[in-house]
């Protein structure tokens, strides 16, 4: 997982910062990025693309980066920003502000699959949370993150939604609720013109094929 990060370290890059972003495709709440700048040949454990880790183990990892980075930086972005600009500019602008934050100045980003728009030499890294450990510890970060915000501060504010099991993506239950409840005021509207579509036409179907 240190592939993309030696040949920087040797050549005199020593603090890379590993970007990623979370919640692109999710019709609830904030896109959230992270930045994250790791030790020199630090190796962590266990780390991987956090899509594919265990929630127990994304907690467990959350702690060690926190503990060993040399900085670390959460960024988001609300959904009204995102109906405004859209979700790639959005994720793009959440992950520019993390970089913007960090306690420690970058010499080098490692991003996932992404430009960040700023003046620091940089490389995308297609599926790069799977092959950087620097991007990986960020993935992980920006997850835990926004987990943290479904189950507790979304999910009280609007439990009807069951926002704490589905993270805001567009799964059934999700969908049904829409069409029960309506948009809240932090559903990204941008996203549900087709959703309430699709909804509507599945809705006339039923009642079609009941009559």
């Amino acid at each position: 997982m240190l592939t993309y990060e030696r040949p920087l370290w040797e050549q005199g890059h020593r603090f890379i910062a590993g970007i990623d972003e979370v919640g692109r495709g999710c019709l609830f709440g904030d896109v959230v990025a992270a930045a994250v700048i790791l030790p020199e040949e630090l190796e962590l454990e266990g780390i991987n693309d956090s899509k594919k880790l265990s929630e127990k183990k994304r907690e467990k990892l959350y702690w060690e980066i926190t503990e060993a980075a040399l900085a670390w930086s959460v960024a988001r972005v609300d959904a009204a920003k995102i109906d405004e600009i859209n979700i790639k500019q959005a994720a793009r602008l959440a992950m520019k502000i993390s970089v913007e934050t960090l306690e420690v100045q970058p010499g080098y980003l490692l991003v996932d699959a992404e430009k960040v728009d700023l003046d620091i030499p940089q490389l995308a890294i297609i599926k790069g949370d799977a092959l950087s450990q620097s991007i990986a510890a960020a993935s992980i970060i920006a997850k835990v993150t926004r987990d943290r915000l479904c189950t507790g501060e979304w999910d009280a504010l609007y439990p009807e939604y069951g926002i704490a099991v589905h993270k805001g993506y567009a799964t059934k239950v999700h969908r049904e609720r829409l069409l029960e409840y309506g948009a809240s005021p932090l559903h990204r509207k941008s996203f549900l013109g087709k959703i309430f579509a699709e909804l509507e036409q599945m809705e006339l179907f039923e009642e079609e094929t009941t009559l």
